[in-house]
């Protein structure tokens, strides 16, 4: 379908916006610069501002009409903290950090959508355009909520947008239920018995102790989980010793823990405590088992991904609204919200023909495709529009 023709004329101006936000990544909690960048924005329209909410995080607040009826879009702002690779005029400009997860493009997406709303008013209600920090790890979706985010600024739904590399430019999946899993991290604490490595009978090796833990946890999912189910138990790190010729006293393990389930996630943790605890016991050693939870299982809401999917049939063609897809084992932090009101997380196709967008996030290459930006402001647009009808 065509793209609404004000929109459409918004694009460089929206472009504009998401390579100033990619040149100057700021990480969870330090986005000051892009904080003010949005505020500053949301003002000049006649939007109310509201900052300092978890730090580095505003609500920009647009009231038309008298309805009572309310809405909430969101956005995240951080960077990732890697260096860049791409080459491109807009690069990052501070090393060790860089935009490689498309949170600019999320960002400038959400400030079209507040222009343009601004200027059209063609709703009743309230806008609550959320800006949210630090997504990548901190939780800023959470500290918005536990700060008051939904009582300061009541919603009667909320949705979110984040870009999608394997989705061609032009589709977008609306899909209910669970589609993003959860993600705690473990940490396992050896304590062996350090010595000489010739004489290892006089110690215990937190090496081959670790080593024996990582391959018996890996049955877990194979064997403990029901094969119609889903879990992910990755152990991405293994710290031990200093020298060739010694046996450390102490090693160090830790992963991460996907699930799509609370059942599971509970199920995975007595698992893998109780596994520490019999390795632990077979070898005399120690093993302390530090559980850290994380983000919750992002669950869409029935309703509103209907409605979400009814409002996308306004921007997109019938066969690029995909309505059936499987939940992937990445996490994300509006699932904090939606936790608390309900509403739909979309995800937006940027890989174009030529391959343009099609690099994977969290890849140092990354570049958020600006020519997705008019689909997501649209989107977000006709979603107010249908949700906040005029009388």
């Amino acid at each position: 379908m065509p793209l609404n023709n004000r929109i459409a004329a918004m694009a460089p101006e929206i472009a504009e916006w998401r390579q100033t936000i990619h040149a100057n990544p700021e990480l969870g909690f330090e986005e000051h610069a892009t904080s003010a960048l949005v505020a500053e924005k949301l003002a000049s329209w006649g939007i109310e501002v509201h900052r300092g909410i978890a730090g580095t995080g505003l609500v920009g607040v647009l009231r038309n009409g008298n309805s009572g009826r309310s809405i909430g879009l969101r956005a995240d702002m951080d960077c990732l903290p890697m260096t860049e690779e791409t080459g491109l005029p807009h690069a990052s400009k501070t090393p060790g950090k860089m935009h490689a997860c498309g949170h600019d493009g999320h960002t400038a997406m959400l400030l079209g959508a507040a222009k343009y709303l601004a200027e059209t008013r063609n709703f009743d209600g309230t806008v609550n355009f959320i800006f949210q920090p630090a997504e990548e790890g901190p939780g800023g979706g959470r500290v918005m909520v536990e700060e008051g985010l939904f009582e300061r600024f009541p919603c009667d739904s909320v949705y979110g947008i984040h870009n999608d590399p394997s989705l061609p430019l032009g589709e977008t999946a609306i899909v209910s239920g669970p589609i993003l899993a959860s993600a705690d991290t473990v940490t396992f604490k050896i304590r062996g018995l350090g010595g000489h490595a010739a004489r290892p009978h006089m110690a215990i090796d937190p090496v081959l102790i670790g080593s024996q833990l990582v391959v018996a946890l890996q049955g877990i999912v194979s064997r403990r989980v029901d094969p119609l189910d889903s879990a992910v138990l990755s152990l991405c790190m293994f710290h031990a010793g200093s020298a060739s010729n010694v046996i450390p006293e102490t090693a160090e393990i830790k992963g991460t823990i996907r699930t799509l389930k609370k059942e599971t996630r509970a199920a995975m943790e007595r698992h893998i405590k109780r596994i520490a605890a019999s390795v632990a016991e077979a070898f005399e050693a120690e093993i302390v088992v530090e559980w850290k939870s994380g983000y919750p299982v992002t669950v869409n809401h029935e309703r509103e991904t209907d409605l979400a999917a009814q409002a996308a049939a306004k921007v997109f063609a019938p066969e690029g609204i995909i309505r059936k897809r499987p939940p992937i084992m990445g996490a994300e932090d509006f699932s904090y919200m939606l936790e608390k009101r309900p509403g739909a997380f979309v995800k937006l196709g940027q890989k174009a023909p030529d391959g343009k967008g099609g690099v994977p996030v969290h890849h140092p290459k990354y570049d958020f495709n600006d020519d997705a930006a008019p689909y997501g402001v649209g989107f977000f647009s006709a979603l107010v529009e249908q949700e906040l009808p005029r009388g």
